[in-house]
């Protein structure tokens, strides 16, 4: 192994040549090397993924594939996914340490840890309460839900995994993302007054003995940054504009924003159905702005005409810090021998995540 490039030397490269330099990285690795692109990547990094999709999609098919080093252009859980998933022989690397998720930090493990703590004040959770994690949160919640008894979901199969949660116990403790748990549950027949919101800054999360009695599903104070600026009132002028548009939101947006919306749904959701959807309709989308941009640019032949459903400018910064720069960088690092922001999950750790995930996967198929 030789010493590790610099960032720095690669910061005043020009898109278009750390393009040519990651193109002959790509050619010089071959097969040791798979890049997985999420969707709401920028569309200068996500042109040299491999494979495309949301995050557990693309960690399964890195886990599929020959590769030795798993390069994902995502933020930091997904790259955990990744490792937790994959084989021993397998590296998962992320270009930018810094490239996190603001929802995810909502929820770390000393306040579940709290949380579960005070439930038992007024309940035996362990054997009433399911814990279920989003997708969205650190390897070490997944663990905590591995040991548990508890399951992850993603926002494509949450009805399914309540389901299976509500069949092991009474109630389910729903984190980091609120949100996406409460449009879940309304589906499924919950009503409104059975979820109640833990706010893990008050004690007993802000709610009465009786609440958490009473409660269904626990809802998490968390949230996604970029679908909460997505307003009901956004609907509303859109519709007056257009009154024959459709309206298709992800679940991380408010409950108001997905009970105005014609359909709700993952971002894989979302893209079959306007793909499958006639030429010339015209859609309003409730998710992140790279996503949309490139639903516009790849549709806009077939005469749709795809909107973004926020007036103000509401991408996901983190994902934005993936860059080409931090793409080339990585890459040739690899190309000198040097792994450089490996991500690995303690042993332990990703044993327990890893059942979690796979009590999901079994109910899934």
């Amino acid at each position: 192994m030789s010493d590790a490039l610099s960032i720095q030397d690669y910061a005043q490269l020009s898109d278009e040549e750390c393009e040519q330099r990651i193109l002959a990285a790509r050619e010089a690795l071959g097969e040791r090397l798979v890049i997985l692109g999420h969707h709401y990547q920028r569309q200068e990094v996500f042109k040299f993924a491999d494979f495309a999709g949301d995050s557990l999609k693309l960690s399964r098919q890195a886990a599929n594939s020959k590769a030795q080093f798993i390069v994902f252009c995502g933020v930091h859980f997904m790259a955990e996914v990744a490792d937790i998933l994959s084989r021993d022989d397998q590296v998962s690397i992320i270009p930018d340490l810094a490239a996190g998720c603001s929802m995810a930090d909502m929820a770390n493990l000393a306040a579940v840890e709290r949380a579960w703590q005070e439930l038992s004040e007024v309940l035996a959770p362990d054997e009433r309460v399911t814990p279920v994690t989003y997708i969205n949160s650190a390897a070490d919640l997944k663990a905590f839900c591995g040991r548990h008894g508890g399951i992850v979901c993603t926002s494509s199969n949450a009805g399914k995994v309540l389901e299976w949660s509500f069949a092991q116990r009474e109630k389910v403790l729903f984190f980091p993302d609120q949100h996406l748990g409460r449009n879940t549950g309304y589906r499924m027949g919950i009503p409104l007054e059975e979820m109640v919101e833990w706010d893990f800054d008050q004690p007993l999360g802000g709610l009465t003995p009786e609440q958490i009695r009473k409660a269904k599903i626990i809802l998490w104070k968390g949230f996604c940054s970029v679908h909460q600026m997505f307003q009901p009132e956004h609907i509303d002028k859109f519709k007056q504009l257009y009154p024959d548009a459709k309206v298709i939101s992800h679940p991380e947006s408010s409950f108001e924003v997905c009970q105005k919306s014609d359909a709700v749904g993952s971002t894989e959701m979302i893209i079959r159905t306007i793909a499958d959807s006639a030429p010339g309709t015209r859609w309003l989308v409730g998710t992140e702005l790279n996503l949309v941009n490139r639903l516009h640019e790849q549709f806009k032949h077939e005469g749709k005409n795809i909107h973004f459903m926020s007036p103000t400018v509401c991408m996901c910064s983190t994902m934005f810090r993936i860059d080409p720069q931090h793409l080339a960088w990585t890459l040739e690092n690899l190309v000198a021998g040097n792994i450089v922001n490996q991500i690995k999950v303690a042993p332990q750790e990703k044993e327990q995540a890893r059942l979690a995930l796979q009590r999901m996967l079994d109910i899934s198929l």
